[in-house]
């Protein structure tokens, strides 16, 4: 279940009469538990209570109450040593009447009359396994609304189903930001009395709904007609209390979908809450899901979280004004002329989405500028931060919308924060005009043209502030902007994704500059864009991304050229997960870079620590690998510098499967000839490496060829690999007909035993997959493998350092690792290693193998699941990252990203001395 469903759920279930038998069992039904679950609590085989309620371990223990004893219920069920054997998060009790509830290990609680405990349900939501920030606990309203209002939605369409086509659906999303804006404005005194919007409608409207699109049409009409006009154009008395509204947010069309019974029922149902309880931070990106069809099935998974939204403005501008806040003091000169400039800072979302990062810039800004009227005693003193300063560009019409109507909605809740609600209320209506938020493609528009140098005037705009075509005449305000600071949070979509219309935005910016623009993220488009900006006027650019843009392939691509416009990177956010309101705290893995060509000193960059603090470095340079460090690439080597074991590729057999058995198919073979054993071998391929699959091999040296083919079924597949490899259309095959009875490309044979590294493997794990294989096994070329390499290179490779390292340097395949022999191997920074080293290395080594031997036939797939790998192998590779970090600085790191930068100085010294090596071979030549 969703945040939405689990909203309505629970607020279903307050509505109904009090069951209490019932209510337990009901309220976990509610957070999305399985009848089979509450079967088994009902039943008492798996309800853990010691106080007649209900103890789900793991998760929640409720009792019922007598009447009057909630308080005394709670704190029994704080006591309750059952509570604490089963682990439970949460204590709930309840009477009927009173509600309380207690999150164990913060301490946070709940209490509050009985029938609104569903205004608190996100507290609750980790019991339907929801990772949840504070900020959403705080936000029941929005998600109760979205939920509201996507009901509604799908109801109008079953009974106007023209409305849900292409051509019509602009109509709909229009519709719905219509009706957005009436509740916020009947419920905060925009309109002339509380609830007029919704009373209107049920009071005018005929209970069987056959008239409810023509009484919304005509207050929508006198929302677009000016007070004085109304009797001239026939406004129905009992509409003309609404105000003029302008801000075309009611021009055009005034067409309504018709409404069912059920869809007025909803619509009578969305106006009677409490709409001035809306926060645009989380709304606008929730109510868009409501007109994407694909997406309403994670409907409530969309918020992005304003600390995450924060990573990104803070260090972009609002760190530095905030400092320039705190320099300014009492001193009413400086005051004055932060004020003035803040005034004149530009904002721009060139993936603007419902407008999260121009929302939470425009109110961070009025903050500080309603501190700054304090300290100058000016408090009620009218903004001087124009809407028009926040700027955005975005595909769908929809969204945009949304995004005006967000920013609008905060500037008024701004006023009356900070100015009041008399003097909110008298400049709030009529809406502005002046368009701020593009429909279009943001990497084929000019950015120029939408935000351009002061000065020059806006391009793109529209007629009014809800329809936005982007070939419109030059609007009649100028651009007087100072700052300008481009962010956002653009569509990511790797290149093996990517629509065949992506594909073409992006040659469209990189074709000429690189031939190998095809493998970069989608991402990096709004990158080049910003940087090309940069080049035009001054700006300052940050953009969440996929890490992959700085790992890899990537990094030579896409960053030679940004820096080549002479930007540098002045800030940067190491991976962290951009969590949203997902389950199981689901969320893509991502970067935050900032840009700018503006010369700054001190550059900041942020990291994770394995604690979950966040840590903060100041450097003077941060590379493109997000590195504290000088600007290098790193390149493939072919063969290792030092005694390291030589990684090589598997061997390749391009036999159209003849070479290879079943387990059934080589027994079968042994048995009729049991000669053909010594021509049997285990195979390993990637799903043998990792999910312990069997396979074998037929493996025939060119001395053994005549007697290999005396048993029938070996000659026929030595003669089915002949035909294959003759008729291929593969020029480099047809040759090796020429020996079908063996491998086309064999590499090396082990004599004691072979390291085996898969090629590919899942960036979840924690370690790399690495294993030890006898003589006697085929090593297949979706692995790498070092044959009697000591084991202290097994130490190495499945290390954290090893993993940190591949996963910057090697190429991804989607997110995941994609290993190499010349890149991520022969690179690999390794120190001078003593034998002491060494020695320990190798225990390390048969300590991970000892782990693994204790779980046979435990497979990779299943030893290395991050969820449930087993203790004793966690501890094994604990000890081995301890001795290897020990290693390399003595002493254990804090975070990878402080591995990377001991791997990167190690790197960049070693390519010193291999420069002055080589110059010096060419002085004594």
């Amino acid at each position: 279940m969703n945040a939405v469903e689990i909203e309505e759920a629970v607020s279903a279930l307050a509505e109904n009469p009090f069951d209490p038998e019932e209510f337990p069992f009901a309220f976990l039904a509610a957070f999305g538990n399985k009848e089979t679950t509450l079967k088994r609590l009902r039943s008492g085989a798996s309800n853990k209570s010691d106080l007649g309620g209900v103890l789900q371990t793991n998760n929640v223990h409720i009792s019922v109450a007598p009447a009057g004893e909630v308080t005394r219920t709670l704190l029994a069920l704080k006591a309750s040593s059952a509570t604490s054997r089963a682990k439970a998060k949460f204590v709930v009790a309840t009477d009927g009447e009173a509600f309380e509830a207690e999150d164990l290990a913060s301490g946070e609680t709940v209490a509050c009359p009985y029938r609104e405990f569903p205004d608190h349900f996100g507290f609750f939501l980790p019991l339907a396994g929801i990772t949840t920030v504070k900020q959403i606990r705080e936000s029941s309203f929005d998600i109760k609304a979205t939920g509201r209002l996507n009901r509604l939605y799908v109801e109008l369409l079953k009974d106007n189903s023209e409305w849900g086509t292409a051509a019509r659906r602009h109509d709909m999303n229009h519709f719905m930001a219509r009706l957005i804006f009436c509740f916020f404005a009947e419920d905060t005194d925009i309109f002339s009395r509380p609830g007029v919007f919704t009373s209107t409608i049920e009071q005018m409207s005929a209970k069987d709904s056959s008239n409810t699109h023509e009484v919304i049409s005509e207050l929508f009409r006198a929302m677009n007609t000016k007070a004085a006009d109304h009797e001239a154009v026939g406004i129905a008395r009992w509409a003309r209390s609404f105000p003029y509204v302008n801000g075309g947010l009611f021009s055009g069309s005034t067409d309504v979908p018709r409404f069912s019974k059920i869809a007025r029922s909803y619509l009578m149902h969305i106006g009677n809450l409490d709409w001035q309880k809306i926060n645009p931070d989380i709304f606008g990106s929730m109510i868009q899901a409501v007109a994407e069809e694909e997406e309403r099935g994670t409907l409530g998974m969309h918020y992005t979280s304003v600390p995450n939204i924060l990573k990104v403005l803070n260090p972009l501008f609002l760190d530095d004004l905030r400092e320039k806040l705190e320099e300014a003091g009492q001193n009413q000169r400086k005051l004055l002329n932060l004020r003035n400039r803040i005034a004149r800072i530009r904002v721009f979302d060139p993936a603007c989405g419902s407008g999260n990062f121009l929302v939470i810039s425009y109110k961070e800004m009025r903050a500080l500028e309603a501190e700054i009227n304090n300290r100058r005693d000016e408090p009620e003193r009218r903004t001087e931060i124009p809407l028009t300063n926040f700027r955005g560009i975005e595909l769908r019409d929809f969204p945009a919308e949304i995004a005006r109507l967000a920013l609008i909605i905060a500037e008024y809740q701004c006023d009356v924060l900070y100015r009041g609600q008399k003097e909110a209320l008298a400049e709030f209506l009529p809406l502005d005009t002046l368009n701020w938020i593009t429909c279009g493609n943001a990497l084929r528009l000019d950015w120029l043209s939408i935000c351009p140098p002061t000065g020059m005037g806006v391009k793109h705009h529209a007629d009014d502030l809800f329809h936005a075509p982007i070939d419109q005449a030059q609007v009649d305000f100028e651009n007087e902007g100072g700052e300008t600071y481009i962010c956002g949070n653009p569509p990511y979509v790797g290149f093996t994704w990517q629509s065949p219309e992506q594909k073409s935005d992006l040659r469209a910016i990189f074709e000429g500059r690189t031939k190998s623009w095809k493998s970069l993220d989608y991402v990096a488009g709004w990158f080049m864009k910003a940087a090309d900006y940069g080049t035009k006027t001054s700006a300052k650019s940050a953009f969440v991304a996929t890490n992959s843009i700085c790992q890899g392939e990537q990094v030579s691509i896409l960053w030679t050229e940004i820096f080549r416009t002479g930007h540098a990177i002045v800030f940067a956010h190491t991976s962290f997960k951009w969590a949203n309101l997902a389950k199981y705290n689901a969320g893509v893995t991502v970067i935050i870079v900032g840009i700018s060509n503006c010369t700054i000193a001190m550059k900041r960059l942020f990291s994770i620590a394995e604690d979950g603090s966040v840590l903060e470095k100041k450097t003077d340079h941060i590379n493109a690998y997000l590195v504290a460090g000088l600007d290098f690439i790193v390149s493939p080597i072919s063969k290792p510098e030092d005694d390291r074991g030589r990684m090589e590729w598997g061997n390749k057999p391009t036999d159209g499967g003849n070479f290879f058995l079943t387990f059934d198919e080589k027994e079968k073979l042994l048995k009729s000839s049991p000669s053909a054993k010594r021509f049997v071998n285990r195979f390993l391929g990637a799903q043998e490496f990792i999910r312990g699959q069997e396979r074998y091999c037929l493996w025939i040296e060119d001395a053994d060829r005549e007697n290999a083919e005396k048993v029938p079924e070996i000659r026929r597949r030595v003669e089915a690999v002949a035909k294959m490899r003759s008729e291929s259309k593969a020029a480099e095959t047809r040759p090796a007909a020429q020996f079908p009875h063996r491998f086309r490309q064999i590499q090396s044979i082990a004599k004691r035993y072979s390291l085996v590294i898969a090629r590919v493997s899942s960036e979840k794990r924690e370690y790399l997959p690495i294993g030890l294989e006898n003589k006697n096994t085929i090593i297949g070329d979706r692995n790498f493998a070092i044959y009697d390499a000591p084991l202290w290179n097994m130490a190495l490779i499945a290390s954290r350092l090893h993993w940190v390292w591949i996963g910057t340097v090697c190429v991804r395949l989607e997110m995941r690792f994609s290993y190499s022999n010349t890149l991520g191997w022969n690179t690999f920074p390794i120190p001078i290693l003593t034998q002491k080293n060494r020695d320990d290395l190798t225990r390390c080594a048969e300590g991970i193998l000892l782990a693994r031997e204790n779980h046979f036939p435990a497979a990779i797939a299943d030893l290395y699941d991050a969820d449930c790998m087993p203790a004793d192998l966690r501890e094994a590779h604990e000890r081995n990252d301890e001795v290897v970090e020990r290693i390399y600085i003595g002493r254990r790191f804090r975070n990878d990203t402080e591995r990377l930068e001991k791997l990167f100085e190690l790197y960049t010294n070693a390519l010193t001395v291999q420069k002055s090596n080589k110059a010096n071979s060419k002085t004594k030549a």
